[in-house]
């Protein structure tokens, strides 16, 4: 992809994309991975990723000098077999920790598409391994591609075929399963597999990017690093997610998997533990595991349970001033089994809906939640909370996304309304705040 000036500098030390370099300039000297450039960029810029994550364009004319540090060889990286296992070609280090690396699709698992500079999602496991070679000395790991997917785009169908993947690789005796995951929706994900693998044994951790591997100040790098570390080391069962805590580059939050939510567009910072602090916190530098919650510890004596399904016959509604109740009756005609309200405050919704809500409880499942992030659900302080209580409405005080996920787990391995129900109210998965 380097042209010109770019080009004919890069070829007097026979560098080429994806080796280390020293670049040598006037004022400083700069050590990292030699990136790729798009086909319409000029050729008077080097880019290189360095060590903490960030890229940074180096113009030629400042160049002083160009050194190979490690040239890209099979000898130096991992090959991976897509869809199975692969061997190590790295003979330097004895491993003893296994993990499975799955890749689903999502900003951690795009590229820059260097003919036109536009973001696609192209990128593999393997090429996500290679780019980040620190995880070498973190575990031997086995990567496969089971979908190439945004996360807007998942299903439950997809959390199903997700559940079911991540339950082969426990059977196969790995030390953690590293998920990587589109942003958008991953705390759905993430609250469905926490219903779906029970008893696990090991950590199953997903991981997402906010700026895809190759652009400047990505945060891929270090989330897969935070990510692998904790699936690999930390004395924890369980589904989370791994993503930056605050905007620097050190430390990665691993939070509980039905208790997060993604609160920023863009920020790196984005994902959040609602009413709870993370499960834990991980330091890049000193690869030091920080636990701040208590956590059901690893265990691979024991045996998973796998309940991937999920009736996707359930909706999730936002009441809002002016609400239109046929809305709720609209679902009923539909045959839905299972609604999920986002109420104001402490859970409450307009009189008005109550006819509806009313028709509602008798064929399905009508759950309230509250559209406030932070705080508890209490129906029981206002007259309004109470009688919709009276007329059969669950209260789930718990994230609205994680009461659509479970909901949809609930009506798919339950055998009437009643045990449904008793589901519901009960604490699975740390769900309840």
């Amino acid at each position: 992809m380097y042209k010109g000036n770019a080009y004919k500098l890069l070829e007097s030390c026979n560098a080429k994309v994806g080796d280390r370099i020293v670049v040598k300039t006037r004022d400083n000297e700069y050590r990292g991975i030699l990136m790729p450039r798009y086909e319409l960029a000029d050729d008077m810029h080097l880019v290189i990723k360095l060590r903490n994550g960030y890229n940074v364009g180096i113009s030629t004319d400042e160049i002083v000098s160009i050194m190979l540090e490690e040239s890209t060889s099979d000898e130096a990286i991992i090959v991976g077999k897509e869809g199975g296992m692969r061997d190590l070609t790295v003979s330097d280090h004895e491993y003893y920790t296994r993990l499975a690396m799955i890749s689903t699709g999502g900003t951690i698992a795009s590229r820059i598409d260097y003919r036109t500079g536009g973001v696609k999602a192209a990128l593999t496991a393997e090429e996500l391994y290679s780019i980040v070679p620190e995880l070498s000395s973190i575990a031997m790991i086995d990567t496969e591609v089971l979908m190439q997917e945004y996360s807007e785009n998942l299903t439950p169908k997809h959390w199903s075929i997700i559940a079911e993947k991540v339950g082969e690789k426990m059977m196969q005796g790995y030390d953690g399963v590293v998920i990587a995951h589109g942003t958008d929706t991953m705390h759905y994900t993430s609250s469905a597999l926490s219903f779906a693998l029970q008893n696990l044994p090991v950590p199953v951790v997903l991981v997402g990017a906010q700026r895809s591997s190759d652009r400047p100040s990505s945060d891929a790098a270090t989330n897969l690093i935070g990510a692998s570390l904790f699936a690999a080391n930390a004395d924890a069962s369980g589904v989370f997610i791994a993503m930056h805590h605050g905007m620097s580059d050190d430390r990665i939050a691993i939070h509980i998997g039905t208790r997060v939510r993604k609160n920023h567009t863009s920020s790196r910072d984005a994902f959040e533990s609602i009413d709870v602090e993370p499960a834990a916190l991980v330091d890049i530098n000193s690869s030091r595991i920080e636990m701040l919650q208590n956590i059901r510890g690893r265990d691979k004596g024991r045996m998973p349970i796998v309940k991937a399904r999920f009736d996707e016959r359930v909706a999730l509604v936002k009441f809002y001033p002016g609400f239109d109740p046929s809305i709720i009756e609209h679902l009923i005609s539909k045959g839905y089994r299972g609604l999920v309200i986002e109420g104001t405050g402490l859970g409450h919704v307009s009189k008005r809906c109550f006819n509806a809500i009313r028709d509602a409880t008798a064929s399905m499942l009508v759950c309230m939640t509250s559209q406030c992030i932070w705080g508890r659900l209490r129906m029981t302080v206002y007259d309004t909370g109470r009688d919709l209580l009276s007329m059969g409405v669950v209260p789930l005080d718990m994230l609205a996304e994680t009461a659509l996920t479970k909901v949809m787990w609930v009506l798919a391995n339950s055998s009437s309304i009643d045990e449904a129900r008793s589901m519901l109210l009960s604490n699975l998965a740390m769900e309840f705040k």
